[in-house]
């Protein structure tokens, strides 16, 4: 059995009901709100729950976060609070090695307080695991939206590749549901250059969707060309990538079993359809009847060819 998460995710990140501030970040809740802003000193506190001012040269940044892109305009308003106001949040670190910490949270506040000019900043230190360092990091920047789709896919797979979860563990971890998790994963199976797309903001997710829905991957990098090209929206990019399925359908289909059909549609007097299943000789055969007496006629034809092509005896 997995070990869980010690206090919980609840206890060490903040959840999206909890108190601004004017960093743009919401303080914590539970235990860790109570000591954000008590003095270290209290002899009651979890040592763990103590803010300590570490130097921020000291912190290095977390090789799993999952938060690749940091906008320079958020960036640059997040360095001007913090040069008038402080950082009011603490950051989470752990115990990193030669006196270092390694950041689980809060990568943004660091990255602003070096640009504002501070040598220290307010952390809590928390052990973690590999596991438990991603899972915190991932959950805390899923519950404040900063993560794009590919972002947050990548992350799902490291946790399912690097510690053996299965899509129903990394949903129970995460707070998503399982088809959550499925579809996002998904997002992977585009081009690196439909990728790229995705995380510049320039393709939503929805697009995404409509792109998977094509199979190949030349399809797909022209579908994300189109949708750029024309500014296309998500309703008009899933009705192209309909079209072009219907297209690649209609070239990919042996012109002896569309001839066939075409017969059989004369020979009985309504829509036959045909479809094959793979180059085994198999598949089925639709009919089409509209009424009762539709299919009557549709059955005396069909008995009628059978007694004539029974031996006699």
């Amino acid at each position: 059995m997995r070990r869980a998460l010690g206090k919980g995710i609840g206890a060490l990140i903040p959840t999206a009901g909890t108190r601004g501030s004017t960093d743009g970040l919401p303080t914590a809740s539970g235990a860790a709100a109570a000591v954000a802003t008590a003095p270290a000193t209290v002899a009651e506190s979890d040592p763990q729950d103590q803010v300590r001012s570490i130097s921020i040269e000291r912190i290095v940044p977390n090789p799993r976060q999952p938060r690749t892109l940091f906008t320079e305009e958020h960036l640059e308003d997040l360095t001007r609070s913090i040069r008038e106001q402080g950082v009011l949040q603490p950051i989470l670190v752990r115990t990193g090695t030669d006196g270092t910490y390694e950041l689980i949270a809060g990568e943004r506040r660091w990255r602003a307080s070096q640009r504002a000019g501070k040598t220290e900043i307010p952390a809590l230190v928390r052990e973690f695991a590999d596991e438990e360092s991603l899972v915190v990091a991932l959950v805390e920047n899923v519950q404040r939206a900063d993560l794009g789709p590919i972002e947050e896919a990548r992350a799902f797979r490291a946790l399912i590749a690097e510690f053996a979860l299965t899509q129903e563990e990394v949903s129970d971890r995460v707070g998503k549901s399982r088809s959550t998790i499925a579809n996002t994963l998904r997002l992977l199976n585009l081009p690196e250059s439909t990728q790229t797309e995705i995380t510049a903001g320039r393709i939503s997710a929805g697009h995404a969707r409509a792109i998977l829905a094509l199979e190949s991957e030349q399809a797909r990098e022209a579908l994300t060309a189109e949708i750029l090209r024309r500014n296309l929206s998500v309703r008009d990019t899933e009705k192209a990538a309909k079209t072009a399925r219907g297209t690649k359908t209609s070239q990919r289909r042996d012109p002896d079993v569309v001839r066939l059909e075409e017969d059989l549609s004369r020979t009985l007097g309504t829509k036959v359809g045909i479809q094959l299943r793979g180059d085994a000789g198999k598949g089925r055969v639709e009919i089409a009847f509209f009424s009762n007496d539709d299919l009557g006629r549709l059955s005396d034809i069909l008995l009628a060819a059978g007694r004539r092509s029974q031996p006699l005896t």
